[in-house]
């Protein structure tokens, strides 16, 4: 009967350790969809302000249209994102790096969706300049620092697709010169604002324009700042 026993023991320690490992990859698997939607929203933001500001640079209804769709998408990828994370939570217990995980998760996706918002905003603003002017005629450094902040932002979703703590840590210091195209847009467009009144609306236009790429670089930093904490812990 011992032998028998000990078998009997064997078989359940077996099939034990194998319902583990089943969970285990179920556990695993709903944090790698987590994860995939947090680099599907980060795209997504990325393309609505590279659509958004292509459009203004451009005089481009169409692709201020596209950007102002993509927002749609991203708004509904947080409310995934946020949903997910709270179920796995609450149903799973997970460990301290799990946890860390879900709280970037939550934060990323709520900085993400902002950035796609303030893409909308610049898509909308475009379009009301185009409807009043036909085409944009002074974009200033718009170009410039939009390309700072596209690629701040798309760094930032590499640096937590890679575990990069490097590529982290530089977003932050890329964000100064953001911050100092758009002081220098303010002034810019702040002293020719003393024309017609079409005018100075196109002019207060592209300085919400201006502020809100320099918003989107900040979310990017946020990113960045939620990287470091994933892989540092502090």
């Amino acid at each position: 009967m011992y032998p028998d026993a000990l078998v009997d023991a064997d078989r359940h320690l077996t099939a034990a350790d194998s319902s583990y490992q089943i969970m285990n990859r179920y556990f695993h698997n709903e944090l790698e969809e987590i994860r995939s939607k947090l680099i599907l929203i980060g795209e997504k933001a990325n393309d609505a302000g590279r659509l958004a500001v292509e459009g203004f640079i451009e005089s481009d209804l169409e692709k201020t249209q596209a950007a102002v769709k993509l927002d749609d998408e991203i708004d509904d990828l947080e409310v995934e994102i946020d949903r997910d994370s709270v179920r796995y939570i609450t149903l799973r217990s997970p460990v301290s790096s799990d946890v860390r995980l879900i709280f970037v998760a939550i934060k990323a996706s709520h900085d993400l969706e902002r950035a796609g918002d303030e893409a909308h905003s610049i898509a909308k603003r475009t379009r009301s300049i185009l409807t009043r002017d036909g085409k944009v005629t002074n974009p200033v450094a718009i170009e410039a620092m939009s390309r700072l902040a596209f690629d701040m932002l798309r760094d930032a979703i590499t640096s937590f697709l890679d575990e990069d703590l490097e590529l982290a840590e530089g977003i932050i210091e890329r964000d100064k010169e953001v911050d100092r195209l758009n002081k220098e847009n303010f002034k810019k467009l702040s002293k020719d604002m003393k024309g017609e009144k079409g005018e100075a609306s196109t002019q207060i236009e592209t300085i919400l324009i201006s502020k809100s790429i320099e918003r989107i670089a900040d979310h990017a930093k946020n990113l960045a700042e939620e990287v470091i904490y994933l892989l540092t812990g502090e």
